[in-house]
């Protein structure tokens, strides 16, 4: 199975007005990491930037112009999709991954789509793989009380290092806590 553990720092909550400013991937093949990285990228519209976001993530705007521009980073992004997905293959696809990800999931396709490409289904799965949810589940079978089931909160728990509001830190833990949450599944 191909897995994208992804997380995104973005400039807002809507993935049609706001962009991605940075977004922290891993890429898992048959549970084997094949490559993982940490990429910046310049919004799209810097009129679209939310107080809000700055204070959560603490790039500024002065770093986000330091970025890349959003072709580089899509051409960027492809290239590394392409060295393990065939796009033509409608059965080679990554599942994504992450800590509510369907946040995540919707601002790729965006990005995918301000981008000109209205093919992010070419590369990613729709099914998906979200340690919130598994967290819920936990909870829901008495498993599991937390204070709230933030990400920073999971992560202290399960005895998990952070950095929060950084993509690739949040998806390096979000992993982990994946892993450590299968183990205590019972399979039987």
């Amino acid at each position: 199975m191909k897995v994208f553990y992804c997380d995104t720092e973005t400039t807002g909550l809507n993935p049609q007005k706001n962009d991605i400013i940075q977004l922290g991937y891993i890429i898992e093949i048959d549970n084997e990491i094949r490559e993982k990285g940490n990429i910046t990228v310049q919004p799209s519209d810097y009129n679209n930037i939310e107080a809000s976001a700055l204070a959560t993530h603490q790039i500024s705007v002065e770093q986000m112009k330091t970025f890349d521009s959003p072709q580089i980073v899509y051409s960027k992004l492809i290239n590394i999709l392409n060295k393990y997905i065939n796009k033509y293959d409608r059965n080679d696809k990554f599942i994504p991954a992450g800590f509510n990800v369907k946040f995540d999931i919707e601002f790729l396709q965006n990005f995918f789509m301000k981008n000109g490409d209205k093919y992010y289904g070419s590369y990613f799965d729709y099914h998906f793989i979200d340690a919130m949810a598994i967290l819920f589940l936990k909870r829901y079978a008495g498993k599991i009380h937390l204070d709230n089931y933030k990400l920073e909160t999971a992560s202290k728990y399960y005895g998990i290092k952070i950095q929060a509001h950084d993509a690739l830190s949040d998806i390096e833990a979000t992993r982990e806590l994946i892993m450590k949450m299968i183990k205590e599944i019972n399979w039987s």
